[in-house]
């Protein structure tokens, strides 16, 4: 990888991937079928909910999360501010406005103290991230949904498998949307899902993922009488493969163990981190499983961040940013007021975290953070 010895990322795969690619293959039905119908009923069993439907990756599960609510223009959206762009730009997608809300200093999560204030009539659903794999604060959350008749939806685009006080994350609101994109514990390379206990939403997500058809028309389905299928509104083709979906299935036999390695590996990167000055290991609240979707340290106010990574690269470590303060994308020309996000954009690295990260390659990082920091205040 051009000089890079140890990479940010780097997806978990053996011979069960290709085995189960190799069925698919072999099946020639390579479109949505039922290797995705599969799939989905081994998501909806492992996070304990009735409904879950595969599409094309996050981006696109949010879109249909909105859309299934019945967001459209003029509405507005809450929205965790800390998020990479596609939480806003799927409130964009209908026409909406995205109201961005500044997270906590220390989980980078939306803070619930300041939702309340962002709430107007035109106000139809909150949106909290969970940040790099750490569940945001659902309890208070939903309590200010439930007080303003405002649906929640989760972007836990980075938690598959982690865990709010003993409940999965993205089944606790009202609708759940997962990314399976090749940085996740999990992947297909792309690919989402999104998942619901409420029938009619998941109903809608469905026909809506399939150009707004009434009836599937992907023959897994078993009927004495043809029926062909109507589109009685506008829809999209956000549909997965079975192709996408048989790596998957594979990838769901490893996620017990994906998860207990990387939270092994952050044990290990914050023992390390406690050694170092100017740089900081996340936080993480009590009543959370963090999953480490991405390890994301904080560097002092006084260290050229963006330097930083710049020099580790140089030196064959591949390290970035967190993710991104949406409020000051010019894609939005929000006036919103986020300066925690700011300060967590600005000051946030992502360091290598992966299931076969060794220890000696932390180890390799963390002395040449401990050269490097040093001599890169501002």
């Amino acid at each position: 990888m051009n000089g890079i010895k140890i990479p940010l990322s780097r997806p978990y795969f053996d011979s069960e991937e290709l085995n189960e690619i190799q069925k698919v293959l072999d099946s020639g039905w390579v479109s949505q079928g039922p290797k995705v119908k599969e799939f989905e009923d081994k998501i909806a069993d492992y996070l304990g909910v009735k409904y879950a439907i595969a599409v094309t990756n996050c981006t696109s599960a949010l879109h249909l999360a909105l859309l299934s609510i019945g967001v459209k223009k003029g509405d507005e959206v809450i929205v965790a501010d800390y998020t990479f762009p596609a939480t806003g730009h799927s409130v964009l997608y209908c026409r909406a406005k995205p109201v961005f809300c500044d997270v906590d200093l220390k989980t980078y999560n939306i803070d619930p103290g300041l939702i309340e204030e962002k709430i107007t009539d035109k106000t139809k659903a909150i949106i909290p991230v969970h940040t790099f794999g750490q569940p945001a604060e659902m309890d208070e959350i939903l309590k200010i949904a439930r007080r303003h008749d405002l649906k929640v939806i989760e972007d836990a685009a980075c938690a598959f498998g982690a865990k709010y006080k003993n409940k999965y994350a993205g089944t606790i609101g009202d609708i759940g949307c997962f990314s399976f994109h090749a940085r996740k514990g999990i992947t297909t390379g792309e690919g989402g899902v999104i998942v619901t206990n409420i029938k009619d939403i998941a109903d809608k997500v469905r026909s809506l993922s399939m150009f707004g058809m009434t009836t599937s028309s992907s023959g897994i389905e078993k009927s004495d009488k043809f029926i062909i299928p109507e589109f009685t509104e506008l829809g999209y083709n956000y549909k997965m493969s079975d192709i996408t979906a048989a790596i998957g299935i594979a990838q769901l036999r490893k996620i017990d163990k994906i998860i207990e390695r990387r939270r092994e590996l952050a044990k290990y990167w914050d023992e390390k981190l406690q050694e170092i000055e100017l740089i900081q290991p996340p936080y993480v609240s009590k009543n959370v499983k963090h999953i480490y979707q991405s390890y994301v340290a904080l560097v002092d106010k006084s260290v050229n961040r963006n330097k930083l990574i710049l020099i580790l690269l140089k030196k064959g470590i591949q390290t970035h940013i967190g993710t991104y303060s949406s409020h000051i994308q010019p894609v939005y020309n929000s006036k919103d007021k986020c300066p925690n996000s700011l300060e967590i954009f600005n000051r946030a690295i992502a360091l290598p975290m992966y299931y076969s990260l060794g220890e000696e390659d932390i180890d390799m990082v963390a002395k040449q953070l401990k050269e490097v920091l040093g001599g890169l205040i501002k």
